[in-house]
């Protein structure tokens, strides 16, 4: 065995724990190589990953606080696998939430090497060990995801329910029978309010969590929805308090967007129009912050961005297509909203000429104009549909976008990946010109 050549763990248990007592002691003794840290929390565990240094594996104590698909996503994209210690306090699929293996706390010596051996790498060896994503999601096809975003006061809201009633009403033809989800995920969620929700639970917090050690069924995400019969479609209420978005973790948030597009043939989402993150500002705690809009305008399939008339309300928009684009949104999926449109063509006319010129870097989708329409309040108010012409001006360029990028994904995985083609020796002709020297 070559020098350094040993594995290196992280260990998570109470301190009391047989098995992390055991595993220190083979440790010290040298009875197994290996170099064993003890942690006793998660977030020590966080920070020793964020080091940099090279784990092979994290042994985690089943039933210790805080060990969820976060934590596990965390050591994994380390390329430090998970063993999970489980002693039958605590009932999950261990497989699911990604970890690579589970042992019983009963075990010995011969049974912890026989684990790192086929689960991890040494540290030094020439190989490096891959850890395989074994949380597999639904085999039902994910619906498609409509982010509507916009700086304050533009109207997002309105224009995010007009657009679920509109898809609602169309998805018949083209749906499996599973409806429209409109998801309040913005920081200052108003949906309950606009919606006149009696409750504020279940929600959004409730719906990560139930993903943070598991994948509930889509039976199971849709109880936590509310129906909105006049309009057609579920509403998911948002986080009760603007300071609660600390309770939404990024691994469990991003799989319960995924159960939630596997449940529902479309959701639309509403998100807050800040997608700053530590790249952007230094800051990772702004990026946690704003987990739910940076997740999900990175996997919806359109983006609506909301905007005013007027020169403020143009630039507030400009700048909010320039921050999606620097967070990586093509602008094949960014439409150019313009809310309480004057009825001028002319006017409008101006209008798509100015925010065209001024996002040419990134949309590249005509812009959408939203009649003001009177009375609208009382409407809101009533949970009445929306209308009409509000919800055709946005459901149109919405539904034909989801068309398009519908038939280039089935076009794409019908042609595949390019395929190893065999070639017959001398084929190729030679690695070097003969210049006749």
């Amino acid at each position: 065995m070559a020098r350094g050549d040993r594995f290196v763990a992280l260990g998570y248990a109470q301190a009391r724990s047989s098995w992390f007592r055991d595993v220190a002691r083979w440790s010290t003794s040298a009875a197994i190589p290996l170099e064993f840290l003890k942690c006793v929390t998660a977030e020590e565990v966080r920070a020793r990953l964020r080091t940099g240094r090279p784990f092979s594996a994290l042994l985690v104590d089943a039933s210790a606080p805080g060990v969820d698909r976060d934590l596990v996503d965390e050591a994994r994209s380390c390329a430090c696998a998970v063993i999970v210690v489980d002693d039958g306090r605590v009932t999950r699929d261990w497989s699911a939430l990604g970890a690579s293996a589970v042992v019983p706390a009963t075990f010995d010596r011969d049974d912890l090497l026989s684990v790192l051996d086929a689960h991890t790498s040494r540290i030094g060896a020439p190989t490096a060990h891959a850890v395989v994503d074994s949380c597999a999601p639904s085999a039902t096809p994910p619906g498609a995801l409509v982010a509507v975003t916009g700086p304050g006061g533009t109207g997002a809201s309105v224009v995010a329910m007009a657009l679920a009633q509109g898809l609602a009403a169309g998805t018949g033809d083209r749906g499996r029978g599973r409806g429209v989800l409109l998801a309040d995920l913005a920081l200052d969620a108003d949906h309950a309010m606009l919606h006149d929700v009696g409750d504020v639970v279940p929600g959004v917090q409730e719906l990560v969590e139930a993903h943070r050690n598991g994948r509930p069924s889509s039976t199971d995400v849709r109880a936590l929805a509310y129906a909105v019969p006049a309009r057609g479609y579920d509403v998911l209420l948002g986080l009760r308090r603007h300071r609660d978005w600390v309770t939404i973790r990024p691994r469990a948030f991003a799989t319960a967007l995924d159960g939630l597009r596997h449940a529902y043939d479309v959701v639309v989402a509403e998100v807050t129009g800040d997608v700053e993150g530590e790249r952007q500002c230094g800051s990772f705690d702004v990026e946690e912050r704003n987990t739910m809009a940076r997740t999900t305008v990175a996997e919806a399939d359109v983006v609506l961005v909301v905007g005013r008339p007027g020169p403020h309300g143009v630039h507030a928009l400009v700048e909010l297509v320039a921050a999606l684009a620097d967070h990586g949104v093509e602008g094949a999926r960014i439409v150019p909203v313009v809310n309480a449109a004057p009825r001028n063509p002319r006017s409008r006319a101006e209008l798509a000429r100015a925010v065209a010129e001024l996002t040419s870097f990134a949309a590249t989708a005509t812009t959408v104009f939203v009649p003001e329409r009177r009375r609208l309040d009382d409407l809101i108010h009533a949970v009445a549909p929306m209308p009409s012409a509000l919800v055709q001006s946005v459901h149109g360029a919405v539904h034909t976008l989801l068309d398009r990028r519908a038939v280039a994904t089935v076009v794409g995985a019908s042609a595949g990946e390019p395929s190893p083609v065999p070639v017959a020796p001398g084929s190729l002709g030679s690695w070097y010109e003969d210049d006749g020297t």
